[in-house]
């Protein structure tokens, strides 16, 4: 079954741990045993394995998250994180001009793609990439968003970990500033779709409250099974499926188990079961399968280490159709879940 996936850190993972994803993710992990840095000889993504898991389309990420004044953080002024973000832009046109992906900008584009995916020959055809930006740190100023739209980004975060010039996220408490309003603003009229994933709870609402444009959630999962900031509350949850969003569940292992300490907890309390938990909890509060999708967010700082046991790798999202028969869950509704109710999204927002 056709999967999209709503978020993927590839050119980070290529460029910051230096990754052929060209290469199996088998050859990766052998070469980098003995490396000591978390999630090394444990990654789970490369495009062989999106292809054999039918991961035909994504949203790839420009991620360069500036600290100011953190000397440990590898981007300290915004020029440095838009230099970084131009870079990963860059490998991804090169991957593009070596006919390995294609960058989707439109909806013309994204529905010929699905259709070459769904002709018995797609396991020779490219990967989609859709450009998301977590983070806003790389927009330098509102107007700038206009070079990047150009670029083709056409998913933007404001915030990722702490707080930037543009709004508070993850571990923070705050709204959105005057420049993330005005930046709000300037997506609106290009029509950049806004991921609200990792805002503040001030900020969420904020956003939601003077964004008239099209909404989505990554990669986001339910604080009423696994608490914390980082994932949304049921009353977030129902928000979201008032604007007709998406919500991507996300695979990492701490954001599936309560409890989980990082560096800590084994992945062995971790199945992809507490997925399909999460799926089912957002189906309970919207009463069909509408806004649910995959965001799984793998190797996006982890690896197999903090992932459920049973995924291997990226092509083990196969495994979900399967969980979800379990459950009672009708065909129609697996689609919606696994690659429909994305692509509704971007056909809804794209024309």
């Amino acid at each position: 079954m056709l999967v999209i996936d709503g978020h993927l850190d590839l050119a980070m993972n290529a460029l910051d741990l230096n990754r052929d994803l060209t290469r199996s993710v088998f050859v990766i992990r052998k070469q980098e045993v003995g490396m000591p840095e978390k999630g090394r000889a444990n990654g789970t993504v490369a495009f062989p394995e999106m292809r054999k898991g039918e991961v035909g389309v994504c949203l790839a990420t420009l991620i360069a998250r500036v600290r100011m004044g953190d000397i440990r953080n590898p981007y300290r002024s915004p020029e440095m994180s838009y230099a970084s973000a131009q870079g990963q832009l860059t490998y991804y046109r090169v991957l593009e001009e070596q006919g390995h992906v294609r960058i989707v900008r439109d909806w013309e584009t994204l529905e010929a793609h699905v259709q070459e995916w769904q002709e018995p020959t797609h396991e020779r055809a490219r990967l989609g990439f859709i450009l998301s930006m977590e983070g806003a740190d790389a927009v330098m100023y509102r107007r700038q968003l206009h070079r990047w739209w150009d670029d083709g980004l056409r998913v933007l975060s404001l915030s990722h970990y702490g707080s930037n010039v543009y709004a508070h996220g993850t571990g923070t408490r705050g709204g959105l500033t005057r420049r993330g309003r005005e930046l709000l603003e300037e997506m609106h009229s290009l029509g950049v779709i806004l991921d609200v994933s990792h805002l503040s709870d001030e900020s969420f609402w904020e956003a939601l409250d003077c964004f008239d444009g099209r909404v989505l959630a990554s990669h986001n999962n339910c604080r009423a099974l696994v608490p914390g900031d980082r994932q949304f509350s049921d009353e977030q949850v129902q928000a979201l499926i008032e604007r007709k969003a998406v919500i991507g569940v996300a695979l990492d292992a701490w954001m599936l188990y309560p409890g989980w300490v990082k560096g800590k907890t084994s992945n062995t309390v971790v199945s992809l079961e507490a997925v399909a938990d999460q799926i089912g909890h957002i189906w309970k509060l919207a009463g069909d399968s509408l806004n649910i999708a995959v965001g799984s967010d793998l190797d996006g700082g982890f690896g197999r280490e903090q992932s459920p046991y049973d995924l291997d790798s990226i092509a083990s999202l196969q495994k979900i159709p399967h969980l979800l028969r379990k459950r009672g869950f009708g065909e129609e509704h697996i689609e919606n879940i696994m690659f429909r109710n994305w692509l509704r999204l971007f056909r809804e927002a794209w024309t």
